[in-house]
């Protein structure tokens, strides 16, 4: 899901989790009103958020004991905790942390660390706000392949916000928000062709995309955009003249 700031990314994903209730229509997650208070527990345990800061998330000073605190308050039995703990936190490559204190992390585990506390509770869907904005590169790569590897491994549902059109070209479908709605919706082929009309709602297209549309524009025999550097390549490899 993209957006530029205040386009409503990060409303939907608390609505989505139950965290907010709509003030108008309906938010329906898997046949649940999130404005039913009573139904407030089951779309949680469906819907799991992770948030950009995992400061913000981490609760406990031992690994294995912030991952456990979902499940202890779903009042799963200890020895199911202690299954389900082990499991997440070799999910998101973190199992070898356990006995460690968090704040001896590097952002990035911490963020798997979060990660696998939500994944402890067995969630059908993942929301993840903004979850790489305040990692180095390092810390990003190893959350959006945590990621990515539970989406396709485990076949667990990512929703994904972010600001970084590199991560948004591993999506299924991309949502665009603009003044709370919808503004483009596709897949990235589809959004990222875009590239005047996403720019006019301040929004940037992958590296590779903005190369090539600029390549474009000054005569290159370039017909659809790119989206990752290899695509990149072989287009330019295709608009070049022959050698002789």
């Amino acid at each position: 899901m993209l957006g530029h700031n205040g386009s409503g990314k990060s409303t939907l994903a608390k609505l989505l989790n139950a965290l907010l209730v709509p003030t108008g229509g309906r938010v329906m997650v898997d046949g649940l009103d999130t404005a039913d208070e009573a139904n407030s527990l089951d779309i949680r345990r469906r819907v799991g958020l992770i948030l950009q800061n995992p400061d913000n998330q981490i609760v406990a000073s031992i690994v294995e004991e912030d991952v456990a605190f979902g499940p202890e308050n779903l009042g799963i039995p200890p020895q199911e905790i202690r299954r389900r703990v082990d499991d997440a936190l070799k999910m998101v490559n973190m199992f070898q942390y356990r006995k460690h204190a968090p704040f001896k992390l590097s952002g990035g585990q911490k963020q798997r660390v979060a990660i696998a506390g939500i994944l402890a509770m067995q969630p059908d869907c993942i929301v993840l706000d903004e979850p790489t904005a305040m990692l180095d590169p390092k810390g990003r790569e190893e959350v959006i392949s945590a990621i990515r590897k539970l989406n396709k491994e485990n076949g667990i549902t990512i929703v994904l916000i972010t600001h970084n059109m590199e991560e948004a070209v591993f999506a299924d479908r991309i949502f665009v928000l603009d003044e709370g709605e919808i503004l483009l919706n596709g897949t990235p082929k589809e959004v990222f062709s875009q590239v005047e009309l996403l720019k006019k709602h301040r929004l940037d297209v992958p590296q590779a995309t903005e190369l090539c549309y600029k390549l474009r524009a000054c005569g290159f025999d370039i017909t659809t955009l790119p989206l990752t550097t290899q695509d990149c390549i072989n287009d330019l490899i295709a608009a070049l003249p022959p050698v002789i």
